[in-house]
Protein backbone atom coordinates (compact mmCIF):
# COMPACT_ATOMS: atom_id res chain seq x y z
CA UNK A 1 0.00 0.00 0.00
CA UNK A 2 1.54 3.18 -0.78
CA UNK A 3 2.43 5.60 2.25
CA UNK A 4 1.74 9.22 2.24
CA UNK A 5 4.66 11.57 3.43
CA UNK A 6 4.52 15.22 4.94
CA UNK A 7 7.26 17.30 3.96
CA UNK A 8 9.22 18.48 6.98
CA UNK A 9 8.51 22.27 6.96
CA UNK A 10 11.22 23.14 8.88
CA UNK A 11 14.05 24.03 6.99
CA UNK A 12 16.28 26.97 6.02
CA UNK A 13 13.76 28.35 2.71
CA UNK A 14 10.99 28.87 6.25
CA UNK A 15 13.78 30.36 8.19
CA UNK A 16 15.14 32.93 5.01
CA UNK A 17 11.73 34.41 4.74
CA UNK A 18 11.08 34.87 8.54
CA UNK A 19 14.20 37.04 8.61
CA UNK A 20 13.60 38.73 5.30
CA UNK A 21 10.24 39.44 6.76
CA UNK A 22 11.20 40.37 10.60
CA UNK A 23 14.24 42.56 8.67
CA UNK A 24 11.40 44.44 6.41
CA UNK A 25 9.09 45.85 9.64
CA UNK A 26 12.67 46.34 12.03
CA UNK A 27 14.11 48.48 8.99
CA UNK A 28 10.16 50.63 8.99
CA UNK A 29 10.70 50.99 12.90
CA UNK A 30 13.63 51.99 12.64
CA UNK A 31 13.93 54.63 10.16
CA UNK A 32 10.56 56.18 11.70
CA UNK A 33 10.41 58.44 14.79
CA UNK A 34 7.53 58.24 17.16
CA UNK A 35 6.26 61.67 15.40
CA UNK A 36 6.10 60.14 12.36
CA UNK A 37 4.43 56.73 13.14
CA UNK A 38 1.79 58.55 15.37
CA UNK A 39 0.42 61.08 14.63
CA UNK A 40 -3.20 62.53 13.77
CA UNK A 41 -4.57 61.58 10.43
CA UNK A 42 -7.50 64.00 9.01
CA UNK A 43 -10.95 62.20 8.90
CA UNK A 44 -10.25 59.66 11.30
CA UNK A 45 -8.44 61.00 14.37
CA UNK A 46 -4.90 60.35 16.46
CA UNK A 47 -2.29 57.55 16.26
CA UNK A 48 -1.95 54.78 17.95
CA UNK A 49 -6.06 54.32 17.80
CA UNK A 50 -6.86 52.49 20.86
CA UNK A 51 -10.70 51.43 20.16
CA UNK A 52 -12.00 48.08 19.73
CA UNK A 53 -9.75 45.77 18.56
CA UNK A 54 -6.53 48.04 17.74
CA UNK A 55 -6.86 48.60 21.88
CA UNK A 56 -4.57 45.56 21.63
CA UNK A 57 -1.80 47.39 20.19
CA UNK A 58 1.31 47.38 21.75
CA UNK A 59 1.61 50.89 21.66
CA UNK A 60 -1.46 51.49 23.08
CA UNK A 61 0.43 50.69 26.41
CA UNK A 62 1.48 54.70 25.98
CA UNK A 63 -0.46 56.04 23.37
CA UNK A 64 0.18 60.02 24.71
CA UNK A 65 3.65 59.88 25.23
CA UNK A 66 6.08 60.15 22.60
CA UNK A 67 9.18 59.73 24.31
CA UNK A 68 7.51 56.05 25.40
CA UNK A 69 6.74 55.22 22.33
CA UNK A 70 10.29 55.79 21.29
CA UNK A 71 11.31 53.26 23.63
CA UNK A 72 8.51 50.87 22.49
CA UNK A 73 9.86 51.25 18.82
CA UNK A 74 13.44 50.25 20.00
CA UNK A 75 12.50 47.29 22.19
CA UNK A 76 10.57 46.10 18.93
CA UNK A 77 13.32 46.61 17.02
CA UNK A 78 15.33 44.93 18.82
CA UNK A 79 12.92 41.47 19.16
CA UNK A 80 12.81 41.75 15.35
CA UNK A 81 15.84 41.45 14.90
CA UNK A 82 16.12 38.09 17.49
CA UNK A 83 13.67 36.97 15.34
CA UNK A 84 15.77 37.77 12.02
CA UNK A 85 19.08 36.03 13.74
CA UNK A 86 16.71 32.78 13.35
CA UNK A 87 16.71 32.49 17.56
CA UNK A 88 14.16 29.53 18.49
CA UNK A 89 11.32 30.38 16.61
CA UNK A 90 9.27 28.60 18.02
CA UNK A 91 9.39 31.06 21.03
CA UNK A 92 10.01 33.97 19.00
CA UNK A 93 6.84 33.57 16.45
CA UNK A 94 4.09 34.57 18.51
CA UNK A 95 5.88 37.48 19.26
CA UNK A 96 6.51 38.19 15.52
CA UNK A 97 3.00 38.34 14.66
CA UNK A 98 2.29 40.61 17.61
CA UNK A 99 4.76 42.74 16.96
CA UNK A 100 3.67 43.14 13.28
CA UNK A 101 -0.31 43.32 14.25
CA UNK A 102 1.00 46.47 16.51
CA UNK A 103 2.36 48.37 13.59
CA UNK A 104 -0.40 47.44 11.15
CA UNK A 105 -2.63 48.74 13.31
CA UNK A 106 -1.38 50.96 15.55
CA UNK A 107 0.91 53.65 12.74
CA UNK A 108 -0.47 55.90 11.32
CA UNK A 109 0.65 55.28 7.58
CA UNK A 110 0.59 52.12 6.56
CA UNK A 111 1.42 50.25 3.46
CA UNK A 112 0.93 47.28 1.42
CA UNK A 113 4.49 45.56 2.93
CA UNK A 114 2.80 46.06 6.52
CA UNK A 115 -0.41 44.28 5.72
CA UNK A 116 1.56 41.63 3.63
CA UNK A 117 4.44 41.48 6.91
CA UNK A 118 1.43 40.91 8.77
CA UNK A 119 -0.63 38.15 7.00
CA UNK A 120 3.13 35.79 6.65
CA UNK A 121 4.26 35.98 10.42
CA UNK A 122 0.70 35.02 11.38
CA UNK A 123 1.22 32.05 9.09
CA UNK A 124 5.16 31.41 10.05
CA UNK A 125 3.40 30.65 13.83
CA UNK A 126 2.06 27.11 12.50
CA UNK A 127 5.29 25.76 11.22
CA UNK A 128 7.03 27.48 14.21
CA UNK A 129 4.39 25.52 16.78
CA UNK A 130 6.82 22.22 15.83
CA UNK A 131 10.02 23.96 15.43
CA UNK A 132 12.53 22.86 17.70
CA UNK A 133 15.52 24.23 16.25
CA UNK A 134 17.48 26.32 18.26
CA UNK A 135 18.28 28.03 14.93
CA UNK A 136 16.36 28.89 12.39
CA UNK A 137 19.31 27.93 9.90
CA UNK A 138 19.85 24.06 10.83
CA UNK A 139 19.13 21.04 9.04
CA UNK A 140 16.28 19.01 11.03
CA UNK A 141 16.57 15.51 10.03
CA UNK A 142 18.93 13.97 13.36
CA UNK A 143 16.72 15.50 15.72
CA UNK A 144 13.31 14.98 14.95
CA UNK A 145 11.38 11.50 16.10
CA UNK A 146 9.14 9.94 13.80
CA UNK A 147 6.13 9.86 16.04
CA UNK A 148 2.21 10.76 15.36
CA UNK A 149 2.80 13.78 17.27
CA UNK A 150 5.18 14.91 14.91
CA UNK A 151 3.73 13.95 12.08
CA UNK A 152 0.54 16.30 13.25
CA UNK A 153 3.44 19.09 13.99
CA UNK A 154 4.55 18.76 10.57
CA UNK A 155 1.34 18.50 8.65
CA UNK A 156 0.49 21.76 10.36
CA UNK A 157 3.30 23.43 9.53
CA UNK A 158 3.25 22.35 5.94
CA UNK A 159 -0.63 23.27 5.56
CA UNK A 160 0.57 26.98 6.99
CA UNK A 161 3.34 27.12 4.55
CA UNK A 162 0.46 25.78 1.42
CA UNK A 163 -1.48 28.56 2.88
CA UNK A 164 1.02 31.66 2.43
CA UNK A 165 1.68 30.16 -1.01
CA UNK A 166 -2.14 30.40 -1.92
CA UNK A 167 -1.93 33.75 -0.23
CA UNK A 168 1.28 35.14 -2.30
CA UNK A 169 -0.70 33.75 -5.16
CA UNK A 170 -3.84 36.07 -4.46
CA UNK A 171 -2.17 38.83 -3.92
CA UNK A 172 -0.19 38.71 -7.23
CA UNK A 173 -3.55 37.74 -8.88
CA UNK A 174 -4.86 41.13 -7.72
CA UNK A 175 -2.44 43.16 -8.22
CA UNK A 176 -2.63 41.76 -11.96
CA UNK A 177 -6.18 42.42 -12.44
CA UNK A 178 -6.06 45.23 -10.79
CA UNK A 179 -3.71 47.08 -13.57
CA UNK A 180 -5.77 45.80 -16.12
CA UNK A 181 -8.67 48.05 -17.04
CA UNK A 182 -6.35 51.07 -16.96
CA UNK A 183 -5.31 52.28 -19.90
CA UNK A 184 -2.02 53.69 -18.96
CA UNK A 185 -1.12 49.67 -18.00
CA UNK A 186 -2.54 48.95 -20.97
CA UNK A 187 -0.70 51.61 -23.59
CA UNK A 188 2.43 50.85 -21.93
CA UNK A 189 2.91 54.74 -19.87
CA UNK A 190 2.20 53.94 -16.33
CA UNK A 191 5.46 53.80 -15.23
CA UNK A 192 5.96 57.18 -16.86
CA UNK A 193 3.49 58.87 -14.34
CA UNK A 194 5.38 56.55 -11.71
CA UNK A 195 8.65 57.55 -12.62
CA UNK A 196 7.81 61.17 -12.39
CA UNK A 197 6.26 61.01 -9.69
CA UNK A 198 7.79 63.40 -7.28
CA UNK A 199 7.42 61.12 -3.58
CA UNK A 200 7.26 57.40 -5.67
CA UNK A 201 9.63 58.51 -8.59
CA UNK A 202 13.30 57.43 -8.11
CA UNK A 203 15.85 59.03 -6.26
CA UNK A 204 18.23 61.50 -7.64
CA UNK A 205 21.05 59.54 -7.78
CA UNK A 206 19.10 57.08 -9.89
CA UNK A 207 17.16 59.70 -12.06
CA UNK A 208 20.23 60.12 -14.26
CA UNK A 209 19.31 55.96 -15.21
CA UNK A 210 15.70 56.20 -15.24
CA UNK A 211 14.59 59.60 -16.89
CA UNK A 212 15.99 58.11 -20.43
CA UNK A 213 13.97 54.98 -20.23
CA UNK A 214 11.14 56.25 -19.16
CA UNK A 215 11.05 58.97 -22.35
CA UNK A 216 11.64 56.39 -24.27
CA UNK A 217 9.11 55.33 -26.26
CA UNK A 218 10.06 51.07 -26.05
CA UNK A 219 11.42 51.95 -22.90
CA UNK A 220 8.29 53.11 -21.14
CA UNK A 221 6.30 50.51 -22.30
CA UNK A 222 8.82 47.55 -21.06
CA UNK A 223 8.92 49.21 -17.95
CA UNK A 224 5.12 48.61 -17.58
CA UNK A 225 4.23 45.65 -19.47
CA UNK A 226 7.21 43.64 -17.63
CA UNK A 227 5.86 44.10 -13.75
CA UNK A 228 2.69 42.30 -15.54
CA UNK A 229 4.49 39.61 -16.95
CA UNK A 230 6.29 38.84 -13.26
CA UNK A 231 3.51 38.74 -11.67
CA UNK A 232 1.44 36.74 -13.87
CA UNK A 233 3.98 33.80 -13.99
CA UNK A 234 3.93 34.22 -9.60
CA UNK A 235 0.50 33.59 -10.21
CA UNK A 236 0.66 30.42 -12.26
CA UNK A 237 4.24 29.56 -10.24
CA UNK A 238 2.71 26.48 -8.75
CA UNK A 239 1.29 25.12 -12.05
CA UNK A 240 5.04 25.36 -13.63
CA UNK A 241 7.70 22.66 -13.89
CA UNK A 242 10.30 23.34 -10.74
CA UNK A 243 12.63 24.41 -13.72
CA UNK A 244 10.34 27.78 -14.84
CA UNK A 245 9.50 28.48 -11.09
CA UNK A 246 13.28 29.13 -10.67
CA UNK A 247 12.81 32.01 -13.36
CA UNK A 248 9.96 32.92 -11.71
CA UNK A 249 10.80 33.31 -8.20
CA UNK A 250 14.14 34.91 -10.09
CA UNK A 251 12.17 37.50 -12.11
CA UNK A 252 10.17 38.25 -8.90
CA UNK A 253 12.90 38.86 -6.68
CA UNK A 254 14.54 41.47 -8.97
CA UNK A 255 11.59 43.50 -9.61
CA UNK A 256 10.90 43.85 -6.21
CA UNK A 257 14.62 44.95 -4.92
CA UNK A 258 13.77 47.64 -8.48
CA UNK A 259 10.90 48.52 -6.28
CA UNK A 260 12.82 49.49 -3.41
CA UNK A 261 15.56 51.04 -5.06
CA UNK A 262 13.07 53.16 -7.63
CA UNK A 263 10.35 53.78 -5.53
CA UNK A 264 12.22 53.40 -1.61
CA UNK A 265 9.92 50.31 -0.56
CA UNK A 266 12.51 48.35 1.09
CA UNK A 267 10.07 46.87 3.97
CA UNK A 268 7.75 46.10 0.95
CA UNK A 269 10.15 44.38 -1.14
CA UNK A 270 11.45 42.47 1.67
CA UNK A 271 8.00 40.94 2.40
CA UNK A 272 7.27 40.39 -0.63
CA UNK A 273 10.48 38.48 -1.51
CA UNK A 274 10.31 36.41 1.61
CA UNK A 275 6.68 35.41 0.36
CA UNK A 276 8.21 34.70 -3.14
CA UNK A 277 10.80 32.50 -1.56
CA UNK A 278 7.82 29.69 0.27
CA UNK A 279 6.17 30.28 -3.15
CA UNK A 280 8.68 29.26 -5.41
CA UNK A 281 10.78 26.96 -3.50
CA UNK A 282 9.39 23.30 -3.27
CA UNK A 283 8.29 22.47 0.06
CA UNK A 284 10.62 20.61 2.67
CA UNK A 285 13.62 21.80 0.56
CA UNK A 286 16.81 23.17 2.07
CA UNK A 287 19.23 25.99 0.42
CA UNK A 288 22.63 24.69 0.61
CA UNK A 289 26.05 26.24 0.60
CA UNK A 290 29.15 24.18 -0.38
CA UNK A 291 32.34 24.92 0.56
CA UNK A 292 34.94 24.75 -1.91
CA UNK A 293 37.39 26.55 -3.92
CA UNK A 294 34.37 28.35 -6.06
CA UNK A 295 31.40 28.54 -3.13
CA UNK A 296 28.11 28.33 -4.63
CA UNK A 297 24.96 28.29 -3.65
CA UNK A 298 22.67 24.78 -4.79
CA UNK A 299 19.07 24.38 -5.11
CA UNK A 300 17.25 22.60 -2.77
CA UNK A 301 16.48 19.06 -3.72
CA UNK A 302 12.39 18.67 -5.30
CA UNK A 303 9.83 17.64 -3.97
CA UNK A 304 6.78 15.25 -5.23
CA UNK A 305 4.73 18.45 -5.79
CA UNK A 306 2.57 18.86 -9.18
CA UNK A 307 4.95 20.12 -12.04
CA UNK A 308 8.59 19.63 -10.40
CA UNK A 309 10.96 17.33 -12.08
CA UNK A 310 12.43 14.24 -11.06
CA UNK A 311 16.19 14.54 -10.88
CA UNK A 312 18.88 12.64 -9.20
CA UNK A 313 18.79 14.55 -6.60
CA UNK A 314 18.08 13.61 -3.20
CA UNK A 315 14.19 13.94 -1.83
CA UNK A 316 13.19 16.18 0.91
CA UNK A 317 12.96 14.82 4.40
CA UNK A 318 9.41 13.46 4.97
CA UNK A 319 7.56 11.99 7.66
CA UNK A 320 4.82 9.00 7.06
CA UNK A 321 1.10 10.60 7.63
CA UNK A 322 0.33 7.00 9.40
CA UNK A 323 2.73 6.63 12.68
CA UNK A 324 1.84 5.07 16.33
CA UNK A 325 1.60 7.21 19.07
CA UNK A 326 4.27 4.19 20.19
CA UNK A 327 6.33 4.02 23.39
CA UNK A 328 9.92 5.92 23.52
CA UNK A 329 11.65 2.93 22.38
CA UNK A 330 9.47 2.66 19.35
CA UNK A 331 10.75 5.98 18.14
CA UNK A 332 13.69 6.28 15.52
CA UNK A 333 15.35 9.12 14.27
CA UNK A 334 15.27 10.66 10.79
CA UNK A 335 18.21 9.75 9.32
Amino acid sequence: MNQRHIPLPWTNVYGLARTLVALGTAGTLAASSAETLFRPVATIGDYPGCTSTTAASLFCLAPDDHTRLTWLIWACVVALLIVASGWRPRLTALPHAYINYSVFSGVAIVDGGDQIALILSVLFVLPALGDRRRWHWEQPQEQIPATRATASLALIGTSGLIMLRVQMVIVYFQAVVAKLPHPEWQDGTAMWYWGSNLDFGPAPWLDALVAPVITSALGVALMTWTPLVIEGSLVISLLLPQRLRWWAMGAGLVFHLSIALMMGLWSFALAMSGGILVLCLPLGSTLQVRTAKNSHATPPAPSQETGTEQTDRPAPPTLPADLPDGPKENEEELT
